[in-house]
């Protein structure tokens, strides 16, 4: 933190910190053994009693972005150490790990980088005034000392700051207000990845995780959305200092491992005993439900059920926008690329322009305009009112749908086209294809996309109005709960906690409202939401299958040289290990390498900007075509009649606003070393060289997106 924090940890502020630290482990990883038991039992009924959920027309990658980097350049670093600006090669690799090297003659030779930058927690500032003012808001008992020096003077007009409330902080420029924007683009982007860091697939690990964050913090009176709930388990324990970073990693790992050992005896206990668990889980649920609900009812009635309504407005206005915005971009890149076939490269090019489509849900700018409609989500008055501390969490949880419901259309119409490509198709004929695999990808979306946002909106309503609730009903109920603690079988008592079952009856008091509002505002159709009763029937039965092959090369069986985009520094029959060094690009560079400075770039063709443009480019497209495909909007999904109940038939309308122009850019090889994957190493950066002290630690590679020491 600059000069605000240059503090010398002595022995015994150590040992202070070291004894602080051990008391909050202590007591927290309690709640994690006790919540780990419930989250396998949730997990294992989960598997056998499934969830109901509608299917998704569309497909998904399952491995993403391999052997990417999103992007790379030049920037400007300021070192706390001799106070001074360094120019810093950097690259962000496909796990968002912001990874900076002495400059790019060391990531050519391998040399290890300077530091790999987690951005789990960070906040991206654009001015000095930003920074500082959040500083002083942190620090409040921090004033400067008479006649002091400013904490740092930025050599430039166009700064970077990477501000942490509790981390170190990083300090960049850029020499002009277009790398400014990009980069603080592609550090978003970085900050959005690494804040979701626990990964959906964890199924016990994860859940138990949070529900121990949570009940942790409500045992302490602390209840509502939690900022620093971001990163990956060991970061949000504590992100603070080295040494606590260390003893939270070891104790947190040792209590993990004693769990998986003890895993394989509690899973045969809930196989064995599945039935009694979920009798005996009922049966205490009945009872606190008879002791809490004439209260939680009323509460919810008075506090919470009149305001449903203006939450669920205030949270689909630019949620639905953003996704509206995904389907435009994604619209308008297809045909890009379809009239690029017809007027200039045809299927010889074809490769190359599917490389880059490929990446359209990576590329930080293409996708900006997407990001962008989340920031104006406010609630008001009711953000106060529920104690909402920060919408960032609703927000990033969006871009984060947004982002993965982009790479799931490009991904099918991947799929579709490479089948419709086995056919041998003439230009004219492929030209008709992508048209018509377009329009059957766009009703997929449109349908999963209100799957997701229906679903999104569920879960945040209840984010915000179940930690009121709980807070509400605290004084009045939770001293009651210890008594239900005698219904509970000893065998079972890992797998039923009496709070669990509290604040699950809690959430079902609500939970009828907020699945009412989101259900009325399907039936208006607000936001080309569909009806919970719409069932679009598949009239791809295969097209999972064919996601189970092999991922699509484009580059090495469509691009005109073998190598995705004809590169000319590459050789078609490179051997398998140069292949696996190489690392495409995402967002093209913009430096010029040679001088070592950013400049502004060159602008790139224009883009339609009209407000008709995709308007525009779809009838420029059709006319070329003369295609005869039908309108987007329209009764028939795919080629099949929508179900609904009590009109069969009745689909929503699938208009979307136009899209938004964007700057073209261009995919780049950037051919090198495969860069280091971020690990779970430490938070802190500590730069190393000839003469200085040894590095404190080593670089391990057990995580993604993690600052490492070097």
């Amino acid at each position: 933190m600059g000069d605000v924090l240059s503090t010398h940890l002595d022995d015994a502020r150590r040992q202070h910190i070291a004894e602080k630290t051990g008391k909050i482990l202590t007591e927290f990883l309690r709640f994690y053994e006790d919540q780990y038991g419930v989250a396998l039992f949730n997990s294992m009924r989960h598997e056998i009693e499934g969830t109901g959920l509608p299917q998704a027309q569309l497909l998904w990658r399952k491995v993403p972005l391999e052997e990417r980097i999103i992007f790379s350049g030049n920037l400007f670093q300021y070192q706390e150490e001799n106070k001074k600006w360094r120019n810093r090669f950097s690259l962000v690799p496909h796990n968002y790990g912001l990874v900076l090297y002495e400059n790019k003659v060391a990531y050519e030779r391998q040399i290890p980088p300077r530091a790999v930058i987690n951005s789990a927690g960070y906040k991206i500032l654009t001015s000095l005034d930003q920074y500082l003012e959040l500083v002083g808001n942190s620090l409040p008992a921090t004033t400067p000392k008479s006649g002091s020096a400013p904490i740092l003077k930025c050599p430039t007009q166009f700064p970077l700051i990477l501000w942490h409330p509790s981390a170190r902080h990083y300090y960049f420029c850029m020499m002009t207000e277009a790398e400014q924007d990009k980069w603080q683009a592609v550090l978003q982007d970085c900050v959005r990845h690494c804040n979701n860091g626990i990964p959906e697939d964890s199924k016990v690990e994860g859940p138990a995780f949070t529900d121990a964050i949570r009940m942790y913090r409500q045992s302490k009176e602390l209840y509502g959305t939690w900022e620093m709930l971001c990163g990956n388990e060991v970061q949000i324990s504590d992100a603070v200092y080295r040494m606590v970073y260390e003893q939270a990693k070891a104790r947190f790992e040792a209590v993990l491992s004693k769990l998986q050992l003890a895993r394989p005896a509690m899973e045969a206990v809930i196989r064995t005993d599945m039935d009694q668990i979920i009798t005996s889980k009922e049966h205490l649920a009945s009872k606190i439900r008879a002791s809490i609900l004439p209260k939680a009812e009323v509460c919810v009635r008075n506090h919470v059920q009149p305001y449903i309504p203006s939450i669920l407005d205030a949270l689909m206005v630019p949620t639905s926008q953003g996704f509206t915005e995904v389907r435009d971009v994604f619209f308008k890149e297809v045909t890009d690329m379809n009239l690029n076939v017809i007027n200039e490269g045809g299927i010889d090019k074809l490769g190359e322009y599917m490389e880059k489509l490929s990446q359209l849900a990576y590329h930080p700018l293409k996708m900006h305009s997407c990001y962008e409609k989340m920031e104006p989500l406010r609630l008001d008055g009711l953000q106060q009112r529920f104690d909402v501390s920060s919408m960032s969490v609703f927000k990033q949880r969006a871009q984060i749908h947004m982002r993965e419901q982009m790479d799931n259309a490009v991904y099918t119409f991947e799929t579709l086209l490479h089948q419709e490509l086995g056919k041998g198709p003439t230009k004219e004929e492929l030209c008709k294809s992508i048209q018509r695999i377009l329009e059957r990808v766009l009703k997929k979306y449109d349908y999963d996309s209100s799957t997701v946002r229906k679903r999104f909106f569920r879960e945040a309503l209840l984010q915000i109005t179940i930690p009121f609730l709980l807070k509400k009903l605290a004084p009045t109920c939770k001293s009651e709960l210890s008594r239900f603690q005698e219904l509970i079988f000893e065998d079972f008592a890992r797998f039923i906690l009496v709070e669990n079952t509290y604040e699950e009856v809690v959430l079902q008091t609500v939970m009828k409202d907020i699945l009412q509002a989101v259900k009325e505002a399907a039936v208006q159709r607000k936001h080309n939401l569909y009806r919970d009763s719409v069932v679009m029937h598949n009239s791809d039965p295969n097209l999972h299958l064919l996601a189970e092959g092999a991922p699509i090369d484009w580059g090495e069986e469509y691009g005109d040289s073998g190598g995705g985009g004809g590169d000319p520094g590459v050789q078609e029959a490179a051997p398998v290990s140069e292949k696996r060094r190489r690392a495409k690009q995402v967002v093209s560079v913009v430096q010029d390498e040679d001088a070592g400075l950013p400049f502004e770039p060159a602008p790139g063709p224009p883009s339609p900007s009209s407000p008709d443009s995709v308007t525009e480019l779809r009838g420029l497209l059709a006319g070329d075509l003369r295609a005869e495909s039908p309108p987007l909007a329209g009764p028939l999904l795919n080629g099949a009649p929508v179900q609904e109940s009590p009109q069969p038939g009745l689909a929503p309308e699938a208009t979307s606003p136009p899209a938004s122009p964007l700057r073209q850019l261009p995919s780049e090889k950037l051919v090198g070393p495969e860069p280091p994957k971020p690990s779970d190493q430490e938070t802190g950066e500590q730069v190393s060289g000839p003469g200085g002290r040894p590095p404190i630690h080593t670089t391990t590679e057990d995580s993604a997106g993690v600052q490492t020491e070097f």
